[in-house]
This record gives structure tokens, C-alpha cells and sequence, in this order.
């Protein structure tokens, strides 16, 4: 599908200045299309992969993943922290909005290293990932 031009596109990102945003906030907003034909938008942590997609860790039952399987289009949207200039209130961000389909992986160790990958942007502390992981990853 072709999306629409960013009307304002003297503010466009290249792809390169959205691959960093990507990989340097590892947090934003994914929206699907939740009962009732509502959005359903929900803080997710995403991992930025080198294969060029991003990945999310979630529980395995709910209104995110029963509205995922009803319709795979989501929207995700990642924020920099922006900075306020001098004398101002309001901070200038740069954000990435992302429109694709999502599917849902059930393979063991591809989920343990996706989740293994996620928790590091977050901790060094290897035993909680690992417990983590055994818990709830796989």
C-alpha cells in the first residue's frame, strides 16, 4: 500500500535519522486495531534488529494479541527526547511513525534471543534476564 507524503516534509527524517531514533529509544506506542473497530494504542519496548524490523515482547493472552490475530496492520510510533531551546517550553522531538503488518512468532529460540537482545537495552544484570527468560520469554 502507498501511504501518504508527511505534508510538512521539510521535517521528514531520512531513513537513516529514524533507524537511530529506533535504536536509541526503546520505547513508543503501538496501535492496532482493537474490538469494536477502536484503536487500541498501548507503551510497548521494541528491539531494533539488523534484519531491519523491530520487535516487541508481550504476555500471551489479551486484547493486543486477540486484536492482532483478528487484523495484523499496527502503527508504531517512537519518540526522541527532544530538546527544549533556551528561553522556551515547548521541546522540539523528532518521532518515527511506522505503518506495517505484525505477525506473531512461535519459535523458542528465536523468542529467547529477541527477548535476550530487548532486555539488554534495559539491564547488564545477565541472572535476571536469564530468569526472566525461563519465566516468561519462551
Amino acid at each position: 500500500m502507498e501511504f501518504r507524503p508527511m505534508r510538512r516534509s521539510k521535517q521528514e527524517l531520512s531513513r537513516e535519522e529514524c533507524i537511530e531514533i529506533l535504536m536509541q529509544e526503546p520505547r513508543g506506542v503501538l496501535s492496532v486495531l482493537g474490538e469494536g473497530g477502536y484503536p487500541y494504542g498501548m507503551p510497548m519496548n521494541h528491539y531494533y534488529h539488523d534484519d531491519g524490523c523491530l520487535y516487541f515482547h508481550c504476555g500471551r493472552a489479551g486484547h493486543r494479541l486477540d486484536a492482532l490475530k483478528a487484523n495484523d496492520r499496527v502503527s508504531y510510533c517512537v519518540m526522541d527526547r527532544g530538546v527544549r531551546p533556551e528561553g522556551e517550553w515547548a521541546y522540539n522531538v523528532q518521532s518515527v511513525i511506522i505503518f506495517g503488518r505484525m505477525e506473531i512468532i512461535d519459535d523458542a529460540e528465536m523468542i529467547a534471543d529477541i527477548c535476550y537482545k530487548l532486555s539488554r537495552q534495559f539491564t547488564d544484570d545477565e541472572s535476571y534476564i536469564s530468569k526472566e527468560i525461563a519465566a516468561f520469554g519462551a
